[in-house]
């Protein structure tokens, strides 16, 4: 096992390491002070000490649209509870995303760009294979995914294909993102200040309460976050990628009946941030944190997005709409050539509107239809309609005698202007029987329809060569099949099967060399099981699955070999991913919460696979970590009924993973450790945090840049330490 502490772990780290496993392999064998409970008290950090039975807490999410407890569903997720996400002081869901297993992001410093990988089934911006959903709302754009975390009730990381649920974009799963609902009983609030190095200062702050008590709440959370930059413009001595936002979510919950509830929930974000820290990748090895440029840009981004849920519950049937508005616009403008002489400049700037209307039917959680002594059915159908658009103008502008033109004067390069237009529609159905509340055998499938319309346009000026305009339109279609299978060997021990095809639909580039404006559907077969099971009478969970990913025609995120920083999608042939995943979550005794997650990737070109790499046949897939490993625990003291000593510590470990498709470029293995303590009491706590404690340097993101880097790549350094403090107080 000695191969999961890579080098750069340095001598210090690995007496700790082995000192954590054993300690989370120590806590199998615990046994219960009592038995029985079915209800579970939350990690004891709040100043209480649990009530009854030791037990982990039952975890109820809705990877599968309806409510229902984790444990029991034939799915691979990992939740990462409102509580965990306020004691690691996390507000991405890019940080969240250490506790799910073969789970990866690869985005840069301005949060615009942030890509998630699930076993090897990677996302681009416009057309990801992971869908981020707010509340209900699939974010169609990666754009609008990276957006501070406030008050969310909760995270799921669901792996495997949903296709047959949630459709087009989700054949590698989903991320599942709650917000806290509105308090209809008492008034209650928080506000926290946290401040670090590098600047860093932070103003989080949220209120909930009734309007009517019982029938009506309200509830505001603000968020202000600024920091200084990681990286060190050598040439002016600026700091180049600071970044600054203020962000903010309204809702109103009204329940004019106890089986009736609707919900409004209004966010938005103003994001002002600094320039890519974009570097030659064999110089920011070299000297981390460091770029050399003549021109330092900027990256602003403006979301606001308004959700609406509504929800009957009857006595057979339950009834479900979720209404999205997301309206979005990003303008970023950098230093294309990322070298200190006055090459190359970009101004890109994006805005899209997308509009979302789901319609469910369900059977009601407690009315499953009764089809013989023994058997009994579940089902839920629903439709999903969207639309669409989208525009861009990317300007790039080139000095005189550089490449491409070489001419003596400076040449304004439009590509993109892109106009696209997107709508679609799908309709899907479930059903679970259940045998003798042992065996359940689960059947779904989904139709999708889309259609595409695209007015692609790209010139330069002054007119030199004669400009490229496409107008196109093109539909696609397609059946989501998906098929588990559960056998429960006892009431908290349960094996699976699953079986479902996925699908992401095909569509046009905004920008791509000529004959590569458009690119077709991608298919995958999923084949996965698992045992999930608790042992030592609620006192430890253990969950395993492994996996095996059939692709076709799988779609790839290439360079523009024409167009500096420019991508277009391109279906570059087939591919298989396999492996598995192993997470375990312990409670030995009150005030002491133990976690750990195992997961393995191998996945890898097949045969007659061709890119701009060339044959790309038996190459591992890109941005894939071929292991992620995170160990941690959470602890907590009561000193006395008003206060309550807590630390927690985690340590994070990525497996080499390859930048691109060719294999030619990659990052070894590295860790991160993380540790956060501090006391909490009834109304006031106060904290100090370090992340990446013991400053690994590594580089989690590049791609090819042929011309302008020397090494052919360039990239950005991933966060270097960052230590601070945190005070607030609650009521």
């Amino acid at each position: 096992m000695l191969w999961l502490f890579p080098d750069c772990l340095g001598r210090h780290m690995l007496p700790l390491c082995l000192s954590a496993c054993a300690l989370l392999i120590g806590t199998v064998p615990v046994e219960a002070q009592s038995s029985g409970g079915s209800q579970a008290p939350q990690p004891s950090s709040t100043g209480q000490q649990p009530l009854g039975p030791i037990v982990l807490p039952t975890v109820i999410v809705t990877a599968q649209k309806e409510p229902a407890d984790a444990q029991r569903l034939p799915v691979s997720l990992t939740t990462v509870s409102g509580r965990t996400l306020m004691d690691a002081g996390i507000t991405f869901v890019s940080d969240a995303a250490i506790y799910a297993p073969n789970t990866f992001f690869s985005e840069l410093t301005a949060r615009k760009i942030s890509n998630a990988s699930f076993r090897g089934i990677g996302s681009s911006p416009a057309n990801p294979g992971i869908t981020t959903y707010f509340d209900g709302v699939p974010q169609l754009n990666t754009n609008t995914s990276s957006i501070d975390l406030l008050d969310e009730a909760q995270i799921e990381f669901v792996r495997g294909p949903q296709s047959a649920l949630f459709g087009r974009n989700s054949l590698g799963g989903l991320i599942n993102v709650m917000s806290v609902r509105p308090s209809l009983m008492e008034w209650n609030g928080n506000l926290s200040i946290p401040l670090g190095n590098y600047g860093a200062r932070d103003v989080r702050g949220s209120v909930s309460g009734p309007l009517v008590a019982g029938r009506l709440g309200l509830a505001v959370t603000l968020g202000h976050e600024r920091r200084d930059g990681y990286t060190i413009n050598d040439i002016t001595g600026n700091d180049l990628d600071h970044r600054s936002a203020f962000s903010g979510k309204g809702q109103l919950l009204w329940t004019p009946s106890s089986n009736w509830e609707t919900r409004l929930i209004i966010s938005g974000e103003r994001a002002r941030d600094g320039d890519y820290a974009l570097n030659d990748l064999e110089a920011l090895r070299q000297n981390p944190f460091h770029v050399a440029r003549d021109f330092e840009g900027r990256t602003d981004r403006d979301i606001f997005s308004t959700t609406i849920l509504a929800r009957r519950e009857g006595r057979k049937f339950s009834f479900s709409t979720t209404t999205g508005f997301v309206d979005w616009k990003t303008r970023d403008l950098t230093d294309l050539d990322y070298t200190p002489f006055p090459f190359a400049t970009r101004d890109n700037t994006e805005n899209a509107f997308q509009f979302t209307q789901e319609v469910r039917l369900a059977s009601a959680p407690a009315a499953a239809v009764t089809l013989s002594d023994r058997a009994s059915l579940r089902w839920q159908s629903g439709v999903f309609f969207f639309t669409q658009n989208y525009d861009q103008d990317a300007i790039n502008t080139f000095s005189p005698f550089v490449p491409p033109a070489f001419l003596p004067f400076a040449l304004e390069q439009h590509s993109p202007q892109s106009a696209l237009e997107d709508w679609g529609i799908g309709v899907y159905g479930q059903a679970t029987t259940t045998f003798s509340d042992r065996l359940e055998i689960s059947a779904g499938a989904r139709v999708d329809y889309e259609d595409k319309q695209a007015v692609l346009n790209s010139f330069v000026v002054p007119p030199i060569a004669p400009g490229n305009l496409v107008t196109a339109e093109r539909d696609f279609s397609n059946v989501s099949p998906q098929v588990a299978v559960s056998f429960r060997l006892q009431p908290d021990k349960m094996l699976y099967a699953t079986v479902g095809r996925g699908f992401k639909a095909g569509g046009f580039n905004p920008a791509s060399p000529v004959g590569s404006e458009s690119y077709g559907e991608e298919h995958t077969w999923h084949f996965e099981g698992g045992l999930k099971t608790t042992w030592a009478a609620g006192r430890l969970a253990t969950n395993l699955a492994g996996f095996y990913i059939d692709w076709k025609d799988l779609q790839l995120n290439l360079p523009n070999p024409f167009v500096p920083a420019q991508f277009y999608i391109a279906n570059v042939g087939n591919a298989r991913s396999g492996g598995f995943e192993l997470e375990l979550t312990a409670r030995p005794q009150a005030g002491i919460d133990l976690f750990g997650s195992f997961g393995y990737t191998n996945g890898r070109f097949k045969d007659g696979s061709q890119s701009t790499n060339g044959d790309i046949s038996g190459n591992e897939l890109p941005n894939t970590p071929d292991f992620t490993t995170t160990l941690g625990t959470q602890l907590s003291h009561v000193l006395n009924p008003a206060a309550t000593l807590y630390g927690r510590g985690e340590i994070v470990f990525y497996g080499a993973f390859s930048y691109d498709d060719g294999n030619t470029a990659g990052q070894d293995a590295y860790s991160l450790a993380n540790f956060r303590g501090g006391v909490r009491g009834r109304y006031v706590f106060a904290e100090a945090w370090v992340r990446n404690a013991f400053d690994t340097k590594y580089i989690p993101i590049a791609f090819a840049y042929p011309g302008f880097a020397p090494s052919g790549f360039v990239g950005e350094s991933g966060r270097p330490r960052t230590f601070g403090i945190s005070g607030g107080v609650t009521f």
